[in-house]
């Protein structure tokens, strides 16, 4: 059996960094990455991008080497991702924050607003029920990320935490001091209006989950193996039949209804952004899945049924 030898260049200046030989041919990128931390202990694993050309795309850490387009003496180039950070501790991080935060608005904690309102509750119901749907929110997905996510990248870049606890903080924070301000009006046509938009809430939140269990269906412990999701016996992933990321599509759907619910322009603002951002993250994800399988179903859209 023929050996190989690999060596690691810098992919900015080119210099070289690391040569590994007699390398198996078998071996993947992700052992040829643990072969050079031991040699460059300050780049672990998964803050190492190692490369096939200087400019080109990350190879994946399954990737087998002698099944990749070099000869014996295999040149790769190595990008230092920074400091990496688990996509548990990122999501548990950005879960937690708004939950804390609105209910420091909603108890109305001293500094918030006037003294004499501090630690009163408000005269209109639905600030409460808007209070419970928020929270149940957010603890259900900090309580999917703990017991149902399957992570197909196990970290993320420390520096993104920052920029997206600013956007679901800060967000929080907004809605949650107008919701509960106590010059807070109630929706324009009251309970009707209320009702309503709870029943769209709860009901894009049953499917919001369905979809995360049908995929974590589709995915074994400690695999990062990719398949074509289809509907299960579940009618809340019968929508898999017309939209590619329906996760996202009931994503929307309830802060719709918690928009309407409230009738809030904080929380419009909040589901207009993230509409935009889901809507990104659906194109990227339908146009791999795409790209992946060639009998991908033809009629579904990224992320809104025959429109977008």
């Amino acid at each position: 059996m023929k050996h190989y030898e690999v060596e690691i260049l810098d992919a900015k200046t080119k210099d070289k960094l690391c040569f590994l030989d007699k390398v198996e041919p078998n071996a993947t990128i992700g052992e040829i990455k643990s072969m050079f931390h031991k040699s460059h202990p300050q780049w672990y694993p998964a803050r190492q991008s190692i490369r096939l050309d200087a400019k080109g795309k990350s190879l994946k850490d399954e990737d087998v080497l002698q099944h990749l387009p070099v000869g014996t003496t295999a040149t790769f180039y190595f990008r230092d991702l920074g400091a990496q950070i688990s996509w548990v501790t990122v999501f548990l991080t950005e879960y937690t924050g708004p939950l804390v935060i609105y209910l420091m608005f909603y108890f109305r904690v001293p500094f918030i607003y006037t003294p004499k309102y501090d630690f009163t509750t408000s005269k209109h119901w639905v600030v409460h029920l808007a209070c419970m749907c928020h929270s149940f929110h957010y603890v259900k997905r900090l309580l999917e990320t703990l017991f149902v996510h399957r992570f197909s990248h196990g970290t993320m870049p420390l520096r993104n935490i920052f920029k997206n606890c600013t956007y679901y903080w800060g967000f929080a924070a907004w809605m949650a001091y107008y919701i509960n301000h106590p010059l807070y009006t109630p929706p324009i046509y009251g309970e009707q209006q209320i009702r309503i938009a709870l029943i769209i809430f709860l009901f894009c939140q049953i499917g919001n989950f369905s979809i995360h269990i049908a995929l974590r269906n589709l995915r074994p412990p400690g695999s990062k193996t990719r398949k074509i999701p289809y509907p299960t016996k579940n009618p809340f992933t019968w929508i898999f039949l017309l939209v590619s990321c329906p996760n996202y599509t009931y994503e929307l759907g309830s802060w719709l209804g918690f928009t309407l619910m409230t009738q809030c322009l904080p929380v419009a603002f909040f589901t207009l952004v993230g509409f935009i951002q889901m809507t990104v993250w659906a194109k990227g994800k339908h146009r791999s899945y795409l790209k992946e399988f060639r009998d991908y179903p033809p009629l579904r859209s990224p992320i809104l049924p025959f429109i977008l």
